[in-house]
């Protein structure tokens, strides 16, 4: 395949909680996982999905996070993260935020990619902000060689934070945070979703069919799942099962964060958007979306495969 058509590493992130030169010195392995997502955008649920298919049993013998580390995130040192890698004998699926020109590209890597309306994306993310924990930014800051800049206090209004956060997507700025960039983060990934190793994966369509999707996720991995355990491992991916064992299974639970580890697991359902949002947040919204995406990944993004029919 010609180099030129491949995804490439042109950009470099540093944001208040992570930078993306912390996978210079990653060591790829043939058949290594990426779980690349937006946050709030189905990154967890995908990582349990992807334990269950790795270890093949519904019990983790430790923190999920333990298991598929962040590793651009600042709340341990680079070289301890790489360590526990590669210390790993079961096939690596490594978490990341950081869009597709921020990591390395590896032809025997598998990648996904998970998108989520941004409307939904934008709701959680105003949960998952004020969950958080100011004193994990100085854990960060013990991480990292530059002054950390905490994310400025968000609006009280949430439609004034809404038209603020929709209107810097895409924004080629270099403090600006990409990680909860739904539009450049999921563009960055469609170019190249016609490779044979990345698959484009969707929240909506994990909750309408559960057990279809981990198939469909199981099929690009190369797992093979006896049919009887097709119906436990659907059961322990639920979202009533994973809020369950929210104090295993959220992100860095074992770097407190988090002032409730319960909260993380909120509610998991969409449409919460419409008794915030207004006509001038949505018709800003539409605006954005049919500016900075093509028409077929603005459908998608905010549909999802199985309702688009986009596939």
């Amino acid at each position: 395949m010609d180099i030129s058509t491949l995804p490439a590493r042109t950009r470099t992130y540093q944001e208040f909680l992570m930078e993306s030169s912390r996978w210079d010195n990653f060591k790829a392995r043939d058949n290594d996982i990426i779980i690349c997502t937006p946050a709030k955008c189905g990154t967890t649920w995908t990582q349990m999905i992807c334990a269950l298919l790795i270890f093949q049993k519904t019990e983790l013998d430790q923190p999920l996070t333990e298991h598929s580390p962040w590793l651009d995130v600042l709340v341990a040192p680079i070289d301890k993260v790489l360590e526990k890698l590669n210390a790993q004998t079961h096939r690596r699926f490594i978490k990341t935020h950081t869009p597709l020109d921020g990591i390395p590209y590896h032809e025997k890597t598998k990648y996904i990619c998970v998108g989520r309306d941004p409307r939904d994306a934008f709701i959680s993310l105003k949960h998952h902000m004020e969950n958080m924990r100011m004193e994990a930014f100085a854990l960060m800051q013990e991480n990292t060689n530059r002054e950390l800049k905490p994310p400025a206090p968000s609006p009280d209004d949430p439609r004034e934070w809404f038209r603020r956060w929709v209107t810097s997507s895409c924004s080629m700025e270099p403090d600006h945070a990409a990680h909860a960039d739904v539009l450049y983060f999921v563009k960055s990934f469609w170019e190249y979703h016609h490779l044979p190793n990345i698959l484009m994966l969707h929240y909506s369509d994990l909750q309408a069919d559960l057990e279809g999707e981990m198939r469909r996720i199981a099929k690009f991995l190369d797992i093979e799942v006896a049919e009887e355990l097709w119906p436990e491992f659907v059961a322990a991916a639920s979202f009533d099962s994973m809020k369950s064992k929210a104090e295993y299974l959220a992100p860095q639970v074992t770097d407190n964060v988090w002032k409730d580890t319960d909260s993380f697991f909120k509610k998991g359902i969409n449409g919460q958007w419409q008794e915030i949002l207004g006509d001038e947040e949505l018709a800003l919204y539409h605006q954005v979306m049919a500016e900075k995406l093509e028409p077929d990944l603005a459908n998608w993004l905010e549909n999802g495969r199985l309702a688009s029919g986009i596939s």
